[in-house]
């Protein structure tokens, strides 16, 4: 329909309606008859027109058959060409979908193989560091290929994980030897420094070593520094017999040290204590002579002070019973008979018995100043001691420390021994000074502690004397006794 009006348009813009032609000059016609020539050529136009139109309509007709046959052909390839395409769309979803799930299987597969790889190297460094200073030598070889298996280039992975994997197979194989035990060829260094060939027994953890000479018999332990098995000697020649017996003959009785070596590297640890004490340096000379000067002065008041007479109660009571009844004599007899410094303070006061009990009090008071000056004396210099020689420790821990740090200048950090020296002078000195510190104050303070209950001894005995005084004055006595003899005189 769209074509019909398409060719209609085109029909009338390409014939348009033409008016009659007017010839100039001729005379004027009537309305009628203008109209009339007009309509007729219109109409013979519209005519024309029809012819046309059906003329096209027939042409139409003719070519929309074919044309309609043509469009369901291509309709149909149309629906072809998109089940191909959808059909190709999902194949191609799939191979991708595919893809990226190989994609992804790679990539867990490749993290799988570094996971492995690190797997495989940290066992190879915790198998060395694992094995027996003296299988260092048998499995050098294979340790070294296969540490150095991973940097080479030549190397393709799967010769890197065979690499790996031989280890780990001879690594079995070392455990199932070690459960038996095994025998095999190596070297060792003796007790005098010297690297012998021999034979090693290896049961477990423990490795024994005989030389191709049979000199050097003990077991392999690794020293510090050292690179190579060095040969511990036993103590017994019945021990060194059946070791040897060991290793030639692969029978025998193992000479087992459940330690595992400690047992050596203990008692090598341990030393005199002469050798401890110089390992602290100068300071020590001070701390020591103020130990022994504490200790000396210990004795030496202990002496003193044990060796005092204790005041009992019936000789307190003889003589306060004696100055009860005015006796002077029987008074100082009786402060002789309690001895010490109690009877000697006792002593002096009863001498003074016709005087004032002010006079007494002071008198004795002195008695007791004196005696508490006696005992206290030399104790002071124990409290120094015990303050002084922590003091000491602490000087030795600073001047050890720095030489501490002077050997860290020198040597750096990685060199212990070399720091062994400083750091024992650190930590002697202040041992010491606290075991010359603690019994020195404990010393100070049971040995003063003994001094004031002398002291307090005497101020108790001379309390009840100032008290018996005061209850039967002797001086009142004393007067009515005089009065009485001049009154029998003037009878």
């Amino acid at each position: 329909m769209k074509t019909l009006n398409c060719f209609f348009i085109f029909f009338l813009v390409s014939f348009p309606v033409s008016s009659p032609p007017v010839f100039a000059g001729e005379p004027p016609k009537t309305t009628e008859e203008s109209f009339r020539k007009t309509a007729a050529t219109m109409q013979q136009q519209l005519d024309e027109s029809l012819a046309a139109l059906s003329a096209l309509r027939e042409q139409i007709a003719r070519e929309k058959i074919p044309l309609s046959r043509k469009l369901s052909d291509l309709e149909g390839e149309l629906v072809r060409v998109r089940g191909e395409y959808q059909q190709t769309s999902r194949l191609l979803d799939s191979r991708a979908l595919d893809l990226s799930n190989l994609r992804n299987e790679i990539k867990i597969r490749q993290e799988e193989e570094t996971y492995l790889s690190n797997l495989l190297s940290e066992y190879i460094r915790n198998l060395e560091s694992r094995l027996h200073i003296a299988e260092l030598q048998r499995y050098e070889e294979a340790l070294t290929k296969a540490k150095l298996a991973f940097d080479n280039s030549n190397l393709s992975k799967q010769e890197i994980f065979q690499t790996q994997a031989d280890l780990i197979v001879m690594s079995l194989d070392r455990l199932d030897e070690a459960l038996g035990g095994t025998r095999f060829t190596g070297t060792a260094v003796d007790i005098g420094g010297l690297v012998k060939n021999g034979t090693f027994a290896l049961v477990g953890p423990v490795a024994l070593f005989r030389s191709d000479d049979g000199k050097s018999v003990g077991t392999a332990e690794q020293r510090l520094g050292s690179l190579e098995p060095s040969v511990l000697g036993f103590q017994n020649s019945g021990d060194s017999d059946a070791a040897a017996h060991v290793v030639t003959d692969s029978r025998g009785y193992f000479p087992l040290d459940p330690t595992l070596g400690n047992a050596h590297k203990i008692e090598a640890t341990n030393e005199a204590l002469w050798e401890h004490i110089t390992k602290g340096g100068p300071v020590m000379i001070p701390i020591l002579a103020l130990a022994a000067t504490a200790f000396l002065l210990t004795i030496y008041k202990c002496i003193v002070l044990f060796s005092l007479r204790k005041p009992s109660q019936d000789t307190i009571k003889s003589f306060l019973h004696a100055i009860a009844r005015h006796n002077k004599h029987a008074a100082i007899s009786a402060a002789d008979a309690i001895g010490g410094p109690v009877g000697k303070m006792l002593v002096a006061g009863a001498e003074h018995l016709q005087e004032r009990c002010e006079l007494i009090e002071e008198i004795m008071y002195e008695t007791v100043q004196a005696t508490r000056l006696k005992l206290q004396s030399l104790l002071p210099f124990i409290a120094i001691s015990a303050s002084s020689a922590p003091l000491l420790g602490l000087l030795g821990t600073v001047t050890g420390i720095i030489n501490t740090f002077k050997l860290l200048t020198v040597f750096g950090s990685g060199d212990v021994k070399s720091l062994s020296s400083g750091i024992s002078e650190a930590l002697i000195t202040t041992e010491f000074g606290l075991i010359v510190a603690i019994p020195s104050l404990l010393l100070h303070a049971f040995l003063s502690r003994k001094a004031r209950s002398v002291t307090d001894q005497m101020q108790k005995a001379a309390v009840a004397f100032i008290n018996q005084m005061n209850k039967t004055p002797f001086r009142a006595a004393h007067e009515d006794v005089r009065r009485d003899t001049v009154m029998i005189d003037e009878e």
